[in-house]
């Protein structure tokens, strides 16, 4: 960042570090043994819609790269497409592999600008349920535990305890006010 920049309060964007996902499982583990919380086995990554010819094409090949195994395409009422992908609950590296795969081909595609995020998530037998986000254009995670996805209501202090918990592990955002809601996500 240059003298100028710093005069008018602009600021460097942080590029993401897609590689930062591998640092889940690490994470997964730590947030199982601490808080009961084991992985669900379901990964996604959000983008704000494509559609056409391009994206049925790119599709197709993170199939390919999946070994086969077609992502589920989901659509919310914000106007963003999830790809999930699915492993068992034990394959977190390999979700997290697949996570990388689906994130670095629609970012080598031209659709980085349109990445959002990715989540993976967590459930507890008591019904607690939480997710990690990777923010792509922070490259930063956060928790996000939806308690009550008709009343929005989220339990903070379960964010809190993860955030705790896993901060030696992944690159946790830092700023609470970006650890935006993602209410309906595939997986949570």
């Amino acid at each position: 960042m240059g003298l100028l920049d710093a005069i008018f309060g602009r600021t460097k964007q942080v590029q993401p570090n897609l590689d930062a996902l591998f640092a889940l499982p690490t994470a997964a583990l730590t947030l199982e043994a601490t808080a009961q919380l084991p992985p669900t086995g379901v990964g996604a990554v959000c983008f704000r819609q494509v559609e056409g010819g391009p994206f049925a094409r790119l599709k197709a090949e993170v199939t390919t790269l999946l070994g086969g195994a077609e992502p589920e395409e989901v659509h919310d009422d914000y106007g963003y497409t999830w790809l999930v992908v699915k492993r068992q609950p034990s394959q977190m590296s390999e979700l997290c592999t697949d996570l990388h795969a689906v994130n670095s081909t629609l970012e080598e595609a031209g659709f980085g600008p349109s990445l959002l995020c990715t989540t993976i998530g967590l459930r507890a037998d008591d019904g607690r349920r939480c997710a990690l986000v990777y923010l792509y254009k922070r490259g930063t995670f956060y928790p996000f535990a939806p308690v009550d996805v008709q009343r929005q209501d989220r339990d903070n202090a379960l964010e809190l305890q993860v955030r705790a918990l896993v901060g030696g592990d992944l690159p946790i955002e830092p700023d609470v006010s970006r650890w935006f809601p993602v209410w309906g996500a595939p997986g949570v």
